[in-house]
């Protein structure tokens, strides 16, 4: 039983390491209607900038900040190079652009930085540690402490400033948005940096548990199936969808791998993404109306 409670929390804890991630795509969804490609290499980037600054002696709130002010500053330059020549076009020309996107940011990346593997220090100790009988990573709890208090930050955001009003009649009606003084290209800015700032956050966790390096982008496919149980549009979404994945997957591996000789960590949580596509199409925090198309 034991075995299976520590299973079971190490999973939850990963999961809301994957929702984080996720988060940063719900954002820009809501804003756009597009699902951002490059939210994984903004991951990437971030953790890059990061960890090649404190390696250069400079003090970590430092080096944080910088990071945030080079997001927002990335954030600026994509509304104004590609999401504003784009406005009109329809989701699937802005989704391809987004694909293009994350090639440049991930070229970029390691062209101006390296493309050396990268370990990070954040001083959180990654060892298991007992409470009551379980065994529980020190650094599994402050991450998921970590995350939880970003979504409270952006759920009080979004629903207690007029920011978080505007975002809120963007996703509702664009058009109707627009025709109340509410600028699109200021949601879209605010937004992507905000993404870039929860990208910054998630790389720094993911950065610290695996290394900071190139295969931190691929976070994204991870982020789908996270995306298609929870819902797209909805942060609270992000996490529960987060959550089932990261829990089902270690339980899987544990009592489904061994059925089956290998790991099924790698793909199970795809199979259950399709099962919820089949069940409720758009997701536990979805927009019904995606339901009756």
């Amino acid at each position: 039983m034991a075995y299976f409670l520590e299973t079971l929390i190490a999973g939850l804890f990963a999961g809301l390491m994957y929702g984080l991630v996720a988060i940063g795509f719900v954002l820009i969804y809501k804003a756009s209607g597009v699902f951002n490609f490059a939210q994984g290499a903004m991951v990437f980037l971030a953790a890059l900038v990061f960890v090649t600054l404190v390696e250069r002696g400079i003090n970590f709130w430092v080096a944080f900040a910088a990071t945030s002010a080079l997001m927002v500053l990335t954030a600026v330059v994509i509304e104004a190079l590609v999401l504003r020549p784009l406005r009109n076009r329809d989701p699937l020309t802005l989704f391809m652009a987004t694909l293009g996107l994350s090639f440049v940011i991930d070229g970029a990346a390691q062209f101006f930085l390296g493309t050396d593997v990268h370990m990070l220090d954040l001083g959180i100790e990654d060892i298991a540690q007992d409470y009551g009988g379980l065994f529980i990573s020190w650094f599994d709890i402050v991450a998921s402490l970590i995350v939880i208090a970003l979504v409270v930050v952006l759920a009080l955001v979004f629903s207690k400033t007029r920011m978080g009003v505007s975002l809120r009649a963007v996703a509702d009606d664009t058009l109707a948005a627009q025709s109340i003084g509410i600028r699109l290209p200021v949601i879209w800015r605010i937004v992507w940096s905000v993404a870039g700032i929860v990208a910054l956050i998630a790389g720094l966790l993911w950065g610290a548990r695996q290394g900071v390096q190139y295969s931190l982008s691929l976070i994204t496919l991870k982020a789908l199936p996270v995306l298609i149980i929870g819902g797209f549009s909805s942060i609270p979404g992000a996490i529960v969808g987060g959550l089932i994945v990261g829990a089902s997957e270690a339980l899987a591996d544990i009592y489904l791998g061994p059925l089956v000789n290998g790991s099924v960590s790698t793909w199970f949580a795809y199979i259950l993404a399709v099962a919820f596509l089949l069940i409720r199409p758009a997701g536990l925090f979805g927009d019904r109306d995606i339901e009756r198309v």
